[in-house]
């Protein structure tokens, strides 16, 4: 599909031989944190999941996509829309690039297509995004993306023995 394919990067669905890189990502604790996880997840869970994978937004109410560099065909991270809601023409959008990819624009490429995605294909009024206050990078990165902070959940995040204040950003397609 044209519309998910960029100059460095393009977007996917989840393939069965995804499962290692699903596995190695969704184990990294150093992402628990956006993505509320506390325990592991097994092979055979991650296996279960990508089964469903198949499954329509509209039936889902989630799409997971991956994140792919053109040049080599390796991922480098995965773009979730969630809280997908036809009736309010609006989800919420998430990223997670693998550390050894971070810094190379990637995050930012994948978050355009997306976008675009959205606006035209899934007709989406709005976009929403929920960015703990100390991540200055994920912050500026929407924020490039004409997304606005809207409001302030105040020490909503618990992690490492102190709360955290999630910053809740929209994007109107006018």
């Amino acid at each position: 599909m044209q519309a998910l394919k960029g100059a460095h990067i393009h977007l996917r669905a989840i393939e069965p031989d995804d499962i290692n890189f699903l596995f190695d990502t969704e184990n990294d604790s150093s992402f628990w944190e956006v993505s509320s996880t506390q325990t592991p997840f097994s092979k055979h869970l991650l296996e279960q999941y990508i089964a469903n994978a198949h499954l329509d937004i509209y039936t889902a109410k989630q799409l997971r996509l991956i994140i792919v560099e053109n040049e080599t065909d390796k991922p480098v991270g995965m773009i979730d829309l969630f809280d997908f809601n036809p009736q309010h023409h609006r989800a919420g959008i998430g990223i997670v690039i693998i550390k050894s990819a971070q810094l190379k624009g990637y995050a930012s490429a994948a978050l355009t297509l997306l976008i675009s995605y959205c606006f035209t294909t899934l007709q989406l009024h709005q976009l929403f995004a929920n960015i703990t206050s100390d991540n200055q990078q994920s912050l500026a990165l929407f924020e490039k993306q004409a997304f606005k902070p809207v409001g302030i959940k105040k020490e909503w995040i618990h992690s490492n023995d102190r709360y955290k204040d999630e910053i809740l950003l929209q994007r109107i397609n006018s």
